[in-house]
């Protein structure tokens, strides 16, 4: 299939095989030296994606909403079902295979992630999972971090090895060593884990692990939702680069949808006709959600600044307060000097914290308060939202592991989730926070200790 990662507005009727290859070939020239130059700044990197403009001139890009493409001549649909036409020269066949609206999203998170190329799906998971299938086989091996998001967990430890034969070892993926020995080589296909893991905050450094997958021949897939802009795994050597876009980069909690960002060999074959796991299982994004997301991503960098900036205040005055918190920007977690070296400057570290109540009732008396007495924020899972959303995650997003996979996860019962968000001045949301928490001292008088 033709590589669809570099397209230019070139109607199918008008320039001939030459003056296209001519076009072509000076906007692949274009790609490899911003490749090259090795943009560091995320925000710098979005911003030198071409605009599309609308249909008439429009400053925002047109929807094509339609399902189906017409062909100028007939011989030109067996040139395209047969790989020889594609995108790249605007030719569609079908919205399932690609629309130029979602490919126009598609170019933007390349461009975000610092990758070759990008397919926009229907769901976080089914980015994942499309992935997963693409790059292993019935007998293949995966090896995967202990601190994985709920959903992928079950997903590796039940669904794949039941419906594909695929296994998965899951080891503590700061052991450096442990990694490299449960690897098999010639067996173990991926090595995938969180840059920032959901929901206990441990970060995975991105280029001593990329290091040892590639020694040892495998495909390594980071899972980058939590922090978008904060860390670009890719420029950090991961091969792949799979999100949830429902998160931080939508922002407005209304909107499901995944991506995978890599190379553009691995996405066209993907979306292969006969074998592309993409094509064949059709989670295909609709491309009105496409253009709300496209919408979205030029303002992402502010709103990820402003996460992390307050999750870090936060994360600051709890632990004055004598409360138990788990955040990486906080010079006591064990991954601090990790997450300094390798994120983005001036993105922050990331806009969840993690509060430990320890026990399940106390959280959930606490996370009552926030919400309903103090309005400080949600009793919601997700993330990445304007308004602060909080959930007990080993009832919730991780309630798909049991309470052994839990213990090694370090998920504690009452491990409290927040996702912060900028509503409110940040002073006036710290208030919120304390007039609650003084209600619940008053029920229980060892909880924290002001310094």
């Amino acid at each position: 299939m033709a590589d669809a990662t570099v397209i230019v507005n070139k109607k199918r009727s008008g320039s001939s095989d030459e003056q296209w290859d001519q076009i072509a070939t000076a906007a692949a020239k274009k790609q490899l030296l911003n490749k090259a130059g090795h943009v560091e700044d995320p925000a710098a990197a979005l911003a030198n994606v071409r605009h599309e403009f609308g249909e008439h001139g429009g400053v925002n890009m047109s929807i094509e909403a339609s399902a189906t493409f017409t062909v100028m001549e007939s011989e030109t649909m067996g040139r395209m079902f047969s790989g020889e036409l594609g995108p790249d020269r605007d030719f569609f066949i079908y919205s399932r295979h690609f629309n130029p609206t979602v490919l126009n999203l598609g170019r933007l998170m390349a461009a975000l992630e610092g990758t070759e190329a990008a397919y926009c799906t229907a769901s976080g998971m089914s980015a994942i999972s499309s992935v997963l299938l693409q790059l292993c086989s019935t007998g293949g091996h995966i090896v995967a971090s202990n601190t994985l998001y709920g959903g992928t967990h079950a997903l590796l430890t039940h669904f794949f090895p039941r419906a594909c034969g695929i296994t998965t070892s899951f080891v503590d993926i700061r052991d450096l060593e442990v990694v490299r020995r449960e690897i098999v080589e010639g067996k173990t296909k991926v090595l995938y884990f969180e840059s920032m893991s959901n929901p206990t905050l441990t970060v995975g450094n991105v280029p001593e692990l990329c290091r040892i997958g590639h020694d040892k021949g495998v495909t390594v897939v980071v899972d980058n939702t939590f922090a978008p802009m904060v860390v670009s795994p890719a420029r950090l050597g991961a091969d792949v680069v799979v999100h949830s876009i429902s998160k931080y980069i939508s922002g407005g909690a209304d909107i499901i949808a995944g991506a995978v960002c890599g190379p553009a060999s691995l996405v066209n074959s993907m979306m292969d006709l006969h074998q592309g796991s993409l094509m064949l299982l059709g989670p295909t994004m609709n491309p009105k959600v496409a253009f709300e997301l496209s919408e979205r991503l030029p303002h992402l960098g502010l709103r990820m600044k402003e996460h992390c900036n307050r999750a870090l205040v936060y994360a600051t005055r709890m632990k004055k307060l004598g409360l138990k918190v788990v955040y990486p920007g906080l010079e006591d977690h064990p991954d601090h000097t990790l997450i300094k070296s390798i994120a983005n400057k001036e993105y922050g570290y990331g806009g969840i914290l993690c509060l430990d109540m320890e026990t399940e009732e106390r959280a959930s008396r606490l996370m009552n308060l926030l919400q309903n007495c103090t309005q400080f924020g949600l009793m919601a899972v997700s993330l990445g939202y304007y308004e602060t959303l909080m959930s007990c995650s080993g009832s919730s997003t991780s309630s798909e592991m049991n309470e052994e996979e839990k213990q090694l996860a370090g998920i504690s019962p009452g491990l409290i989730r927040m996702s912060i968000g900028y509503t409110g001045t940040l002073e006036q949301k710290w208030t919120q926070f304390e007039k609650a928490l003084t209600r619940m001292q008053q029920d229980n008088p060892n909880l924290g200790h002001k310094n």
